[in-house]
């Protein structure tokens, strides 16, 4: 935990999708302090036809390397937010060349009773995490 679904449009390579979930999992690790091995990451790509990524009126440039994060955690500090946004954004402009322009994030906070990581249990709540 944290769950992290990341979004982007169809035609990248396996090695660059593997380089950008390394990519996030190191800025989670770094900005929420993570064990190594909490690591849970989905990737969806969409054709480019079912996606519309726009700038909120910030007159942000997007480019087809946009890719968006849906973070769903447990309860983290603005400062860690803030954090893992500047962490996540510099590490895939080194890691996979995608500019900071092209990557949004959004953190969806959930609670300890939320979370069974397997046998039906709530882990977070029994006390084995």
């Amino acid at each position: 935990m944290p769950f992290v679904r990341i979004d982007i449009i169809e035609g990248h390579s396996e090695k660059a999708i593997c380089a950008l979930m390394e990519a996030a999992h190191r800025a989670l690790v770094m900005a929420f302090g993570i064990p190594e091995r909490d690591r849970y990451q989905v990737v969806h790509e969409h054709r480019r036809s079912r996606v519309v990524f726009q700038d909120s009126g910030l007159g942000i440039t997007r480019t087809d390397k946009v890719v968006v994060f849906t973070i769903t955690t447990r309860s983290r500090s603005e400062e860690a937010k803030r954090v893992l946004f500047e962490e996540l954004a510099r590490r895939l402009k080194e890691a996979c060349g995608i500019e900071p322009s092209d990557v949004i994030v959004t953190c969806v906070t959930n609670t300890d009773a939320d979370w069974s990581f397997g046998f039906g249990r709530a882990q977070f709540k029994t006390g084995e995490l």
